[in-house]
């Protein structure tokens, strides 16, 4: 037999191959990314935040379990996630036992979509039709239809009683030995829960840093952020692009940020100014689409360094 519905064997071999690998392998082979950023004021002591994001947390996945278990023998200055916990109602308390030993830490948090509603079954296609089309899946503010509401007030308790900073669309504050750190953050851009209008106006001057936070970065925010002076901007829910052509990168973001800014640390311009931009791959992925391609599961520490003196 050379095909297989109309399929050649070795095309639909090579197609087999690549999707048990994607969902057998890389999907669990979590990986830590290491960054320097030069952010800060001159003569700062370096500051390490751990980014963990798009965890997409499933009961039972005791492997991604044991290594956000293990993340906290960085021992970070202070931790920072950037939403999309959930991808199964039932998991709230593996996910705040999965991040407890992180929550030992000073910490900030952000959600996404997916920590207030339930994963839904669609089309992976979908998500290239609606980057030719420009369309990326926002609903306004109202329940994404059909979809199961999640326990997210649990997961915020767990936070909040571990003493994270809730950044839904406002400011917080971390005191780290003599260093006052402000961040400021927004709900998920992608359902547009974001209120800009809420935080705008720029970082403190009393803070030795500011920072911002939000879960997908739509430009209309990264240019706000950037507009208003912010040096770096954490984000996250694009999964890297999550099926990555080797020597091109990602097809899609699931948001309008370019394919090229998918992951990783670049730069946003916006009215003159330029911000550093980190958008984490995340660790996870939907429910429904449990793979990754060239795109391995991640979190990243980011060191933080003093800005580099101009010559």
């Amino acid at each position: 037999m050379r095909a297989l519905y109309g399929v050649p064997l070795g095309i639909a071999a090579a197609g087999a191959a690549a999707i048990t690998y994607a969902a057998g392998y890389e999907a669990r082979a979590f990986r830590l990314r290491r960054i320097e950023v030069p952010v800060l004021p001159s003569g700062t002591r370096p500051l390490r935040i751990l980014q963990v994001s798009d965890i997409h947390f499933v009961s039972g996945q005791r492997k991604k379990q044991r290594w956000l278990h293990t993340l906290a023998g960085l021992r970070p200055d202070f931790v920072v996630n950037t939403g999309d916990n959930l991808s199964d109602p039932s998991a709230v308390p593996e996910v705040l036992d999965a991040l407890g030993p992180l929550m030992q830490f000073p910490g900030a948090y952000v959600f996404g979509s997916n920590d207030y509603y339930g994963p839904q079954l669609r089309n992976p296609a979908r998500y290239i039709t609606a980057r030719i089309s420009g369309k990326h899946g926002t609903n306004g503010n109202k329940p994404i239809t059909g979809a199961l509401h999640n326990p997210w007030t649990d997961l915020r308790d767990g936070f909040d009683t571990a003493g994270w900073a809730n950044l839904t669309n406002t400011r917080g504050r971390l005191k780290l030995d003599d260093l006052e750190v402000e961040l400021t953050g927004l709900d998920d851009p992608h359902i547009k829960r974001d209120r800009y209008e809420e935080v705008a106006g720029g970082p403190d001057a009393s803070a030795d840093l500011s920072l911002a936070v939000v879960h997908a970065p739509y430009l209309r925010v990264l240019d706000a952020f950037t507009a208003d002076r912010y040096p770096l901007i954490l984000a996250g829910h694009t999964h890297g692009g999550q099926l990555r052509v080797p020597f091109h990168g990602a097809l899609v973001t699931n948001c309008d940020i370019d394919p090229d800014r998918a992951r990783g640390l670049s730069t946003h311009e916006a009215e003159g100014h330029r911000s550093y931009l980190h958008v984490s791959a995340g660790c996870g992925t939907n429910r429904y689409t449990p793979v990754r391609f060239a795109c391995y599961p991640e979190a990243t520490l980011l060191t933080l360094t003093p800005r580099r003196s101009p010559r």
